[in-house]
């Protein structure tokens, strides 16, 4: 693999499970938790690493829970430290002075915050238990401790939530003076407590509060316009940055460059095939740790359409061959004349209409 490639790394356990959440992560017994660190660390050492990952993630659930010792020793199975970006995922208030100056010795330069809100009611509603207070202080430990580079997430559309509400959380953004943020719009699915309440009309989670898509959609834009304002622009659909402070994994895998995933529910691709383990995290122990592959699924890579379904999310766009044109046209001319296309000098991308339409516009691509 001549291009960087990245890692990343599933540590699917939480202390406790968000409403919001449909990721395979969740409460476990502590026992699975400990097999389960075990069939990653055998992933990883019995991996044949003919390159050198430039980049690493460690997402969950909530791998700020591990003990530094025993993350010291997972992360010595990662070639590379130390890395140009080691991004951890960490809920408010799982950060210590002690973790923190761990962190930064053990090669991680980067740390996630989900935050999702700083207003309580939203906050309770969605199972955390944090305070705007703590995520302050959680940022000044991570300052302390030369770990400046920290993203904050937020959702837009939890329930309760309007759009006063929605500016208290973004200046409390602007007032911690974050390099970078992510914004999710809430989907309603039945993979979530709160999405699946929702969609049987319930009233549980405060799914009967939940804002509809049309103010989703404008919290959405709100938080564009006052981020942008603040020097924190939009480089991807919900990732903001200031300039030169975009995630260097995260872009992987938009610019469909390679990774390896690692746990349970992981993704790989190496440019041509893509792979996914078992969404289990006891499956996957068990799998690894009888000396199965944890490996579930493998489909052939198709770049030539992944590139639009994933590179039109970035703002910067793509830049299409003359034959990828020549293939894609009846499309484009359709988006184009609907405002939710626009090309400037050979480069495609999408509106700010287009944005909010994104998953209707990208799926057209996959099906050409």
């Amino acid at each position: 693999m001549k291009q960087a490639v990245g890692v990343y790394l599933a540590y699917p356990f939480c202390a406790q499970k968000c409403t919001f959440c449909n990721f395979a992560s969740g409460v476990f017994p502590r026992a699975l938790e400990e097999r389960y660190l075990e069939a990653l660390h055998a992933e990883l050492a019995g991996f044949e690493w003919s390159w050198t990952p430039d980049t690493l993630y460690l997402g969950g659930g909530s791998p700020s829970r591990l003990d530094p010792a025993r993350l010291e020793w997972l992360l010595g199975a990662v070639p590379g430290r130390p890395w140009a970006e080691a991004t951890l995922e960490a809920p408010p208030g799982s950060i210590t002075p002690e973790k923190a100056r761990a962190w930064r010795r053990l090669g991680i330069n980067r740390v996630s915050l989900g935050v999702q809100s700083f207003v309580m009611r939203e906050i309770r509603g969605a199972g955390r238990r944090h305070t705007a207070e703590t995520v302050a202080d959680d940022v000044a430990l991570l300052r302390a401790a030369g770990l400046g580079n920290f993203n904050i997430d937020l959702i837009a559309g939890l329930p309760h939530q309007t759009a006063g509400s929605w500016r208290l959380s973004l200046e409390w953004v602007e007032r911690l003076e974050a390099q970078h943020v992510s914004v999710y719009m809430f989907e309603i699915d039945a993979d979530s407590r709160l999405g699946a309440e929702i969609l049987r009309g319930g009233k549980r989670y405060g799914a009967a509060a939940a804002p509809s898509e049309d103010q989703t959609a404008d919290l959405y834009e709100a938080a564009v316009e006052r981020l942008e304002r603040a020097g924190v622009r939009r480089y991807e659909i919900a990732n903001f940055a200031r300039l030169g402070w975009e995630s260097r994994h995260n872009l992987k895998y938009w610019r469909l460059h390679p990774y390896a995933g690692f746990g349970a529910d992981a993704h790989s691709f190496d440019g041509r095939v893509r792979r996914r383990n078992t969404e289990s995290p006891a499956e996957y122990a068990d799998r690894v740790l009888s000396g199965a592959s944890p490996c579930v699924e493998e489909t052939p890579a198709r770049p030539e359409e992944e590139r639009f379904f994933v590179g039109l999310r970035l703002r910067e766009g793509i830049r299409p061959t003359p034959e990828e044109w020549r293939r894609v046209e009846p499309v484009v001319r359709r988006f184009l004349a609907e405002g939710l296309l626009e090309t400037e000098g050979g480069t495609l991308r999408l509106t700010a209409r287009g944005v909010l339409l994104s998953n209707e516009v990208l799926r057209e691509f996959l099906s050409l």
